[in-house]
């Protein structure tokens, strides 16, 4: 990919954050996963962490390297015609120039935005001092400033993942986070949650928060229509569609060993002809 074509990557992805409609991102976890979702007429495609992690042999949470993460990255960027947006997850270093060479090499990679999650992973600390997390995004802003490309910096928070204290704290605690990531650089604040946001929580984040707002969706999250009302920027899936589509191989496993017929394995598959056309 082109540096040109990167930067004009970046300022599409950009706009899909600004204007209605609603911004869905897919979350895909390989080139064909991308290639899908492209197909399906999706705008932009960013990546499961989680994903990715368990196609190569590992558990979430920063146990796959960097290397592997972006080696990915790459190979979906190469291969699809839209924004490709990369899970740095923590960006697997705890110093501003660790995690500022992570997103040189992500940006390498062709990833036009970055996801950076602000939890360490240490049940002690949960969460990253808010004053270094905002030394990390400028570092990152800087880092794709100096390349010319405008990279899309989704500043997550998980304090409603891992804070235990009552709805309107961790409402406070979001918006001052989310408005210290926001000046700092971050194009979008993501605030994920355990499926238990209903459509006044997503409201209330939306007005607390002066900065598009990403929510994932879940069981129970309200649909895509309510949460454009609602004034929601953009709405990832994370990796539950690659969850699912280990369910559908598991009740393939299960009909093979079971009654030994072939439905799962045969009802919605694409031909061979199809796969082989995505990438001709």
């Amino acid at each position: 990919m082109t540096r040109d074509e990167q930067e004009r990557k970046a300022k599409t992805f950009l706009a899909l954050h600004c204007a209605p409609p609603i911004l869905v991102l897919p979350n895909a976890w390989d080139v064909v996963s991308a290639k899908i979702f492209q197909l399906e007429g999706f705008k932009a495609v960013g990546t499961t962490s989680a994903g990715i992690a368990a196609t190569l042999g590992y558990p979430d949470g920063q146990r796959m390297s960097l290397r592997e993460n972006a080696d990915v990255v790459r190979r979906i960027a190469e291969r699809i015609d839209l924004p490709a947006s990369a899970d740095l997850e923590a960006g697997y270093a705890t110093s501003v120039d660790g995690v500022a060479e992570a997103a040189k090499i992500m940006l390498d990679a062709g990833a036009v935005g970055i996801n950076l999650e602000d939890s360490t992973g240490d049940p002690a600390t949960p969460l990253f001092e808010t004053a270094l997390q905002v030394e990390k995004i400028r570092a990152i802003r800087e880092v794709a400033s100096a390349r010319g490309v405008p990279l899309v910096i989704n500043a997550r928070t998980d304090v409603c993942l891992i804070s235990k204290q009552d709805a309107a704290a961790r409402l406070r605690q979001v918006a001052e986070r989310a408005g210290a990531y926001r000046q700092a650089g971050a194009d979008c604040i993501f605030v994920p949650d355990v499926g238990d946001f209903d459509k006044p929580t997503i409201a209330a984040l939306v007005r607390e928060i002066d900065a598009p707002v990403n929510i994932i969706a879940g069981a129970h999250t309200p649909s895509i229509p309510e949460l454009q009302e609602i004034g929601v920027a953009r709405v990832s899936v994370g990796p539950r569609p690659m969850r699912a589509t280990l369910g559908l191989l598991r009740r393939i496993a299960r009909e093979l060993l079971g009654p030994g017929t072939y439905t799962s394995m045969t009802a919605e598959a694409l031909t061979y002809g199809e796969v082989n056309q995505m990438f001709e």
